[in-house]
């Protein structure tokens, strides 16, 4: 079952190469099992016990089943977790021509590795904004996803930085990020073949390509590694394996007739702060829950109280202990892969977990049988932070901030426990079954 749902895992990201991937993943997945797509700009129409979902902006997605018992009570049950994954973004005007070549310029997204970048197969998806018609509204939006390698960050010789592997390998960003494409065509203008290149991929017209949101990632699948298979590896671990378990847990059959209402929330934008229309910051989670809640005849104070018989799990992936760099870690706090889910702590409330948060995540283990970890940073390393903190403070919930463990965290190739992805999706189905 462990290798099972690890597959699984693999699948999900392979086919999610972008943020608005992800989400499509999602929404397929939740349509399979009966949920309808519900539009903001349309009036909610809710059944009890209906199965419903919402896509803000493409690649922000909540999934929700309207609980059969009293909504007061009963509150909401959420977990939350991210779709975007740092590394590159393709620029408006990326072709260029620097002598022969053709590059590609690109933009950081986030806090990757840049180095884990260069020598990689590397592939593009994302989405492309066309016009279909002469209005300014008419506009479609088409997912792009160039599966195959098309670009790549080839390294320079060592022969020419001799230094490279006592003080690193250091790109400047402007400079040495931009990714070759093609050697240039002296009748084809650099922009001009990139966006034939598009044009041709999603079969449209180069003029009426309008702009695009492109992602780099990494083309080689995701895939076991060890004696044994006890190891995954792929990119975007951080976080789709997050979103995958959360996924699994709602459409699980001891879900099926909850009395509180389940939600999933995947955000976009968390690496690069969660402030956006559609981020874990912004407003998409309170004004879905706000207008469940008006479906549900609930006046203010009554959401409220809601609220406050209410439980969000925050799922983010942690840092596993690597025997290499011992240094890096509280000695009482090394959490290691495939020994179970870790429960993040930070005094800073960088997580949101405290004791009873805490505790009663410790419990819902213990109920699925499954182990569990506790990681607190080093105290003199800064601590990163999660969607947990943002959706916390906006909705006053008690919350817990919990993942798996991870090595080579934002890596354009990360690597996980192959157990560890089973017992995540064991704890969040008790989470969901247990209300």
């Amino acid at each position: 079952m462990s290798q099972q749902d690890a597959q699984k895992l693999l699948h999900f990201i392979d086919n999610s190469p972008s943020p608005w991937h992800a989400a499509l993943s999602t929404a397929m997945a939740l349509e399979k099992n009966g949920f309808q797509r519900l539009d903001e700009r349309d009036a909610f129409q809710l059944q009890v016990g209906g199965r419903y979902y919402v896509i803000r902006d493409g690649s922000s997605i909540i999934g929700f089943i309207v609980g059969e018992g009293d909504p007061v009570k009963h509150g909401f049950r959420l977990i939350g977790a991210h779709t975007d994954s740092p590394g590159l973004r393709v620029k408006p005007n990326a072709a260029h021509a620097k002598g022969p070549m053709v590059r590609l310029g690109v933009e950081v997204y986030g806090g990757p590795i840049l180095a884990t970048f260069t020598d990689r197969d590397l592939g593009l998806a994302g989405r492309v904004v066309v016009k279909n018609g002469p209005a300014p509204t008419d506009i479609d939006t088409r997912l792009i996803h160039f599966s195959k390698p098309l670009v790549r960050i080839p390294n320079v010789a060592i022969h020419l930085n001799h230094e490279v592997n006592e003080k690193g390998l250091k790109l400047d960003r402007h400079e040495e990020l931009p990714m070759m494409l093609s050697v240039l065509q002296q009748d084809l203008p650099a922009q001009q073949q990139f966006r034939a290149l598009i044009a041709n991929q999603i079969e449209v017209e180069a003029d009426t390509i309008l702009s695009w949101e492109l992602q780099v990632f990494d083309t080689q699948p995701g895939c076991f590694f060890g004696p044994n298979n006890q190891f995954i590896a792929n990119g975007q671990l951080d976080n789709l394996a997050s979103c995958h378990a959360g996924l699994v847990a709602l459409l699980d059959e001891a879900v099926r007739h909850p009395k509180s209402t389940h939600l999933i929330a995947f955000f976009d934008h968390e690496e690069v702060g969660s402030q956006s229309s559609k981020g874990a910051n912004g407003c998409f989670l309170p004004d879905i829950l706000e207008r469940i809640g008006f479906a549900l005849s609930l006046n203010g104070e009554n959401q409220k109280r809601a609220y406050a018989n209410s439980f969000i799990i925050s799922a983010d992936m942690a840092h596993a202990y690597h025997p290499n760099y011992q240094k890096l870690y509280d000695d009482e706090h090394q959490v290691v892969l495939n020994a179970g889910p870790v429960i993040k702590i930070n005094a800073g409330q960088r997580y949101t977990s405290e004791s009873v948060s805490e505790a009663r995540f410790v419990r819902l283990c213990e109920q699925a049988e499954v182990p569990y970890q506790k990681y607190v940073h080093r105290t003199n390393l800064r601590c990163g932070s999660t969607i947990g903190p943002a959706i916390a403070a906006q909705l006053g919930i008690r919350s817990v901030d919990v993942g798996n463990p991870l090595w080579s965290m934002h890596s354009a190739r990360e690597s996980a426990g192959t157990f560890d992805h089973h017992y995540m999706i064991r704890v969040m189905t008790e989470f969901f079954a247990d209300g």
